[in-house]
């Protein structure tokens, strides 16, 4: 047997605005507004990813990513860790290719990503050797 409990007004329209919003919202930009909502945080849309990897390439795409976090804080997601080796390679390409532009979106990729701590950090750097 259920036993329904009144739903205060206030409970009531907070219901009928998700509602709302479920109805009018892409599903993938409701799951954001849901998630924002429950932690406060703003979140970008993502995607999962599949490609095929042979077993032998796994040990090498773990050590990176492994190292990646070490280096960039063991709370860094595995999909940071990728983007962070993976600009870090075309920066080196970049480098070695004559294509100025890949480097410039390179670091300016990883210069948003660092805390705000290591950008004031970075900057002073910048400063300095100019």
């Amino acid at each position: 047997m259920f036993h329904w409990a009144p739903i205060s007004t206030g409970s009531s329209r907070k219901c009928a605005t998700w509602l709302h919003r479920a109805r009018e919202l892409p599903k993938e930009e409701f799951k954001r507004e849901v998630e924002r909502h429950l932690t406060g945080q703003e979140t970008e849309p993502w995607e999962i990813i599949y490609f095929k990897l042979y077993k032998s390439q796994l040990p090498v795409i773990e050590q990176a990513l492994e190292t990646a976090a070490q280096m960039l804080g063991s709370d860094k997601s595995r999909g940071y860790c990728l983007e962070m080796i993976c600009a870090d390679f075309l920066a080196g390409a970049s480098l070695e290719g004559e294509n100025p532009e890949g480097l410039l979106f390179s670091l300016g990729r990883v210069y948003q990503l660092l805390p705000r701590s290591q950008k004031q950090k970075f900057l002073s750097q910048v400063r300095e050797a100019s």
